[in-house]
């Protein structure tokens, strides 16, 4: 019963599986522009120094006139430059000095032999002379106030009361101990240099920066700062017709644009905005599919890789999307190049180069500065996808990351000399978005992998992990079966030379051939490149049996590379590399010895289908060929180029190229390549003196 469920639901599947695509298609539609904002945005695009060639533009509404970033990053220094260091008096220190002092000095005096009647007025004196120095004030001077000069003014902040004092006005330890040496009066000059060591000794500085209550000033500097300069009123005219944009006319269209984008919501009717949103990315998304059905067939065919495609565009926008709510300091953090990227590897690059352009067209309409975006990833994305033709070794990722980055900057650095005319004024912090940006590219790496398990889809990465000949599957064959491993190397090398040069996937090819006749694991013996001894298992075995144990091979490496998970791509060689051709030596035997009984020839051909590709014919040819050359007896240049000949020509006898792509100038190209691999294979030397 469940096995009935399961194929009336395959049944169903196939029946309305071309209905499937459309579905998918609405489906990611509706889920772009659910998501995508609502609100207009400014319909002209400007540059500094052109000429305005739209109608004039009159204010619909009164506006102040934004500064711009190098006005406010001036103002902002200004600002920090009018507000000086504070420096804060600390209150209890000369208490402090004042007790360690007179308690020190008490234990000095003790310990020389000085008069005890002169004591206490050098005890007084110097007290009074040390409280003076205190009470006006012993700064520790930060060296980054002085700026070069001797003296700075700075806030003095005593009491909760501040004012304006200048280093010149107060000591230094230094200078305080100088006043103290300059205005100390002693006759004895034992005494003198003992009350002077113990001053120095207690003169520390009591007026200290307050570097909290500096910064929490100059941040209320900062933020007090206006923004903007002047007005525009409502009616006024902001440019008019073929007038040239100068630095004001920008910046008035500038403010003009960002308070129109922030401050309407919607205009008019929300559901007919909501409706354009549906006809434009509808358009999009049939453009593509119109696209892919004339052609890229077999991707339009396909409902898994059709359903990649619209995946990664929906996810794209959901996240310029969500970059756009979130209001993210700059669109150019989103790394749009992810898209020609995975594309690129996991199909082709007209595809990618497409794909990436109708993304970029349609987050064209919600960014800012729409044709200068466009600009920017249209040149990245063709940067990236030139970059990385085959993805065959890691480091090639971090190379096209370099090369798109490159791309960005140049495209950056003319935009900003086209609009401001001065490198000096080119902001260098913008470039930070697109550095993000390429970084993030990288995430495309793990995401390829994520795709090619989720949709079944194989990469270049993927068929140089199934070539690795450590690969388990590869090593059992070698093991089990080390005549047929041999032989699919050899296949392998020829199949791989032959489509390099005629034009195709070479490693698409080598993988199919290393793994072609992986079926003879089953049964190795049967096979003569296995066979060690002059006896055959065929020899007592009728010849219907043996034929169909040699077919068989072709549906047992089917199930084995299933069950091993192998992409279908890859099991495509095994299914057509003998296509539906004969087991000709059985057939013939069997006609031979039997010639009164009645054949049914299916027993002795193969299943097919015929090889439909390229890839699979080439790997066809080399199989063949590889194998017949193998009973050479005494190979030579000759022997070989009609083993070639014949070979090829059975072939398209029997119509087993017929659904192939291959021309009769690839034939005569791959039967050269042949040719020479297989006179080195078995190091036979042409003599030139007869070509000449």
């Amino acid at each position: 019963m469940a096995k009935i469920k399961k194929n009336s639901h395959r049944v169903l599947y196939r029946k309305y599986s071309s209905n499937i695509k459309y579905i998918m298609m609405v489906f990611s539609v509706l889920i772009i522009t659910v998501f995508l904002p609502k609100q207009p945005r400014f319909r002209y695009e400007f540059e500094k120094g052109e000429i305005w060639k739209n109608k004039d533009l009159i204010s619909p509404f009164s506006f102040a006139i934004l500064k711009t970033n190098p006005q406010v990053d001036t103002d902002k220094k200004d600002a920090l430059n009018n507000v000086l260091p504070i420096y804060s008096v600390n209150l209890n220190l000369i208490n402090d000095v004042e007790e360690a002092y007179l308690n020190e000095f008490d234990v000095k005096w003790r310990g020389n032999v000085f008069p005890e009647n002169e004591k206490l007025l050098y005890k007084t004196s110097s007290l009074k002379l040390l409280k003076a120095i205190y009470q006006k004030g012993i700064i520790a001077i930060d060296p980054k106030h002085q700026k070069g000069n001797t003296y700075f003014d700075f806030s003095l902040l005593n009491n909760n009361i501040s004012k304006t004092v200048s280093t010149q006005d107060v000591f230094t330890v230094q200078s305080g101990l100088d006043y103290f040496k300059n205005n100390f009066q002693s006759v004895n000059l034992k005494i003198k240099e003992m009350i002077v060591n113990l001053v120095e000794d207690h003169l520390q500085s009591n007026i200290v920066f307050n570097e909290k209550m500096t910064a929490m000033v100059q941040e209320n500097a900062v933020n007090s700062l206006s923004t903007t300069r002047g007005m525009v009123q409502k009616g006024e005219l902001i440019v008019s017709k073929n007038n040239l944009i100068d630095d004001e006319v920008y910046q008035k269209l500038q403010s003009f644009k960002e308070i129109y984008e922030a401050q309407t919501k919607t205009i008019g009717n929300s559901r007919l905005v909501y409706f354009g949103q549906i006809l434009l990315v509808g358009f999009i998304v049939s453009l593509l599919m119109v696209f892919l059905k004339l052609f890229r067939k077999d991707i339009f065919a396909d409902n898994r890789q059709l359903s990649l495609l619209l995946l990664v565009t929906t996810m794209m926008l959901l996240s310029l999307t969500w970059a756009i709510k979130l209001n993210l300091p700059s669109i150019y953090y989103i790394p749009f190049c992810i898209v020609p990227i995975i594309i690129r590897i996991l199909f082709d690059t007209r595809l990618a180069l497409y794909l990436h352009l109708l993304v970029i067209l349609i987050a064209g309409f919600f960014v800012p500065n729409s044709f200068e975006f466009v600009f920017y990833q249209t040149t990245a994305g063709m940067v990236a996808i030139y970059s990385i033709r085959n993805l065959i070794k890691r480091e090639q990722l971090l190379l096209s990351a370099l090369f798109i980055l490159s791309a960005y900057f140049i495209s950056f650095v003319g935009i900003a000399l086209l609009r401001e005319g001065s490198i000096s004024q080119i902001e260098w912090i913008n470039f930070m978005p697109f550095v993000v940006s390429v970084l993030l590219s990288l995430l495309a790496y793990p995401l390829i992998y994520a795709f090619e398990r989720l949709f079944g889809i194989t990469s270049d990465v993927a068929l140089i992990e199934l070539t690795n000949t450590n690969n388990k599957l590869l090593r059992e064959l070698a093991f089990k079966a080390p005549g047929t491993f041999q032989h699919s190397l050899q296949v392998a090398n020829l199949a791989e030379a032959a489509i390099f040069k005629i034009g195709g996937n070479s490693l698409l090819v080598r993988a199919g051939a290393l793994y072609h006749d992986i079926g003879k694991i089953e049964n190795p013996q049967y096979f003569i490149e296995n066979q060690n001894t002059a006896k055959s298992p065929h020899d007592k075995l009728p010849y219907e049996q043996s034929a169909q144990i040699i077919i068989k091979h072709v549906h047992k490496g089917i199930e084995i590379t299933r069950r091993h998970q192998l992409p279908e791509s890859v099991i495509d060689f095994i299914r057509t590399h003998h296509g539906n051709t004969r087991v000709d030596y059985f057939y013939q035997s069997f006609l031979k010895n039997s010639p009164e009984k009645f054949v049914d020839e299916n027993i002795f051909r193969y299943p097919g289908p015929i090889p439909f590709s390229k890839e699979t014919g080439v790997l066809m040819l080399a199989d063949s060929v590889e194998a017949a050359s193998r009973s050479l007896k005494n190979p030579d240049a000759q022997s070989i180029n009609d083993l070639v000949e014949r070979i090829i020509n059975y072939k398209l006898e029997q119509d087993q190229l017929d659904n192939c792509d291959i021309t009769l100038k690839d034939l005569e190209t791959i039967k050269l390549i042949f040719k020479t691999m297989l006179m080195s294979i078995y190091h036979v030397r042409i003599d030139y003196h007869q070509t000449l």
